[in-house]
């Protein structure tokens, strides 16, 4: 099959590269980046485990052909820790509030929570609860996942924040 030319930002970076039309995002990623955080959930858009934030948008890249993305900028869960290695509040917060068990929705859950907060700073738990309706986890009842979000809205406002119980 012939190959299609596309160029898009991937966490900062430019990237060039030759594709099969028929490539999902999820798989360019995944097998032609070693993007690895993003996951294959379901293969039908209901999982979220592929959650990327593309040009500034929450999207399944399960649903995505790469050569739709040319031209796009690409976030996913491995851009955003900060530059010098250190967590984002989010990633902090799932970290601090067990807001993980297995961890196989969580860069997708982060990378939507990441955008949820670019929409909302200061989102309410029941806004949190439908700005991540997108994204199942199995093994959680989604509380802790909720207070890891207030977790990074608070450090993200310089507030202190409450440690999780042991």
């Amino acid at each position: 099959m012939a190959k299609t030319q596309i160029q898009l930002t991937v966490n900062g970076r430019t990237i060039d590269a030759l594709v099969e039309p028929r490539t999902l995002l999820i798989h360019f990623l995944r097998e032609q980046l070693d993007l690895t955080g993003p996951h294959i959930g379901c293969d039908t858009s209901h999982c979220g485990a592929c959650t990327v934030d593309l040009d500034g948008k929450s999207v399944k890249s399960c649903t995505l052909f790469a050569v739709q993305a040319s031209g796009a900028e690409v976030l996913t869960i491995e851009g955003i820790a900060h530059a010098d290695g250190s967590l984002h509040a989010l990633q902090e917060g799932f970290r601090e509030m067990h807001g993980l068990q297995c961890g196989f929705c969580t860069p997708g859950m982060i990378t939507r929570a990441y955008r949820l907060l670019q929409e909302n700073p200061n989102p309410t738990d029941d806004e949190i609860r439908f700005g991540i309706a997108g994204n199942l986890c199995r093994c959680t009842g989604y509380q802790n996942i909720v207070k890891a979000i207030q977790y990074a809205v608070a450090k993200l406002d310089g507030v202190p924040v409450q440690e999780a119980a042991q």
